[in-house]
């Protein structure tokens, strides 16, 4: 590739305009190196909405949308159970793919998208997910440098208003990819890989689905042992009482500092909608035409608490950086600081397709990532510890 090509902006196109978009737009918008130039989406008003806000091209299908010389890689945001064909698509067009998290929702399917890209050559990196968070990124660095001695321990929670926020009928389907494991757990899975070095060998967990209403798993504790030794225990809860943001410097997941008076906010909208229609309706309210793209946040994302035990210290993770407990003394490690939260899955999409750099976050590893999605289900509805055998170690 020449000078001028690996120094001019990314050209990027994104397949779907919904919440998962909104949410990663402002930094897509602060890097220098993205240039959003398309998208594809079926609504002709959200396409309009696109066309007017960001100059680009607006198209009504995501083939039309690859088939765009100036697209250089896609960013694929559709819902998780498109992700496979959307995927198979711009791989076949040669296209580098950013999909959204999960990779897939069946393994098959999973197996698919990797067997894709492998045959076309081009990169396949899933994400944004919190594994590419600044402090995350930062413990790891300190993990491998051994400073501290061989990770022991994770121990990690979250409690949200996740399942109250609107949703389309199939996110409540645990089948189609609906409740908090495929959409929630995967978060904390890539985070504790990332930190472990990412070969899991086994999953014993349990979920909770207790309300009537939202019939798919609200919560989930599991406990996940790696080659080396070291294990994890994950809990999570999207039932919206308890907000652990609390326990985060009252930073929200988005990097956003919390209002106290939003509380409740969730179920309060919900309690307003009369059908599956209407809860559908308030979804689209939030993403692009009705509401604006937002700032960029002024810290990092975060998902929820966490403390990792090693041999010589506990680090505690906030947004703004490490807490070190060392034998003798603690201090605090700031993070660096980003134009935007997810500045780092972006940069780490142009090392793909600029300078064919290795992304710890492929399809590979999104399909590792997803085996433990179905191993926590399986556990818990088996009862029983299940054995992995997708895992693959984060690359040096």
């Amino acid at each position: 590739m020449t000078s001028e090509g690996a120094t001019r902006p990314l050209g990027l196109g994104v397949a779907g305009l919904g919440r998962g978009f909104m949410l990663t737009a402002p930094s897509i918008l602060a890097h220098p190196g993205i240039r959003l130039i398309a998208a594809a989406a079926p609504r002709a008003e959200t396409r309009a909405a696109f066309e007017a806000q960001f100059g680009g091209r607006g198209y009504d299908t995501v083939g039309a949308l690859c088939a765009d010389p100036a697209v250089e890689a896609v960013y694929i945001a559709t819902p998780h159970q498109m992700h496979a064909e959307h995927v198979a698509t711009a791989a076949a067009a040669g296209k580098a793919v950013l999909v959204d998290k999960p990779l897939a929702v069946t393994m098959a399917d999973g197996a698919a998208m990797v067997a894709a890209a492998e045959r076309a050559g081009v990169p396949l990196i899933v994400g944004p997910s919190h594994s590419f968070d600044g402090p995350v990124m930062q413990a790891r660095a300190l993990i491998t440098s051994g400073q501290y001695g061989r990770l022991r321990m994770i121990h990690a929670l979250n409690y949200t208003d996740f399942l109250y926020r609107p949703r389309r009928p199939e996110e409540l389907v645990t089948d189609q990819g609906g409740g908090v494991i495929f959409s929630q757990a995967v978060h904390q899975i890539d985070i504790i890989r990332l930190l472990a070095g990412g070969l899991a060998r086994s999953v014993s967990a349990m979920t909770g689905k207790w309300d009537p209403a939202r019939p798919t798993e609200g919560a989930y504790a599991a406990l996940v042992d790696f080659q080396g030794g070291a294990f994890a225990s994950l809990t999570y809860s999207g039932y919206a009482h308890f907000d652990s943001d609390i326990w985060m410097e009252d930073i929200g997941e988005l990097g956003q500092p919390k209002d106290p008076a939003a509380y409740g906010k969730a179920r309060r909208a919900l309690a307003g909608v009369r059908d599956a229609k209407a809860e559908a309706a308030l979804k689209r309210s939030r993403t692009l035409g009705p509401a604006p793209v937002p700032p960029p946040a002024p810290h990092h994302e975060h998902f929820g608490p966490m403390i990792l035990s090693l041999d010589h210290a506990d680090l505690r993770l906030t947004p703004r950086g490490l807490h070190v407990h060392a034998d003798t003394e603690q201090h605090f490690l700031p993070a660096p600081g980003w134009p935007a939260p997810r500045q780092g899955v972006l940069d780490r999409l142009i090392g793909a397709v600029r300078r064919g750099e290795r992304v710890a976050q492929d399809g590979r590893w999104g399909l590792a990532s997803l085996e433990v999605c179905h191993a926590i289900l399986t556990s818990a509805r088996n009862d029983e510890r299940v054995m992995l055998r997708e895992q693959v170690a984060v690359p040096d």
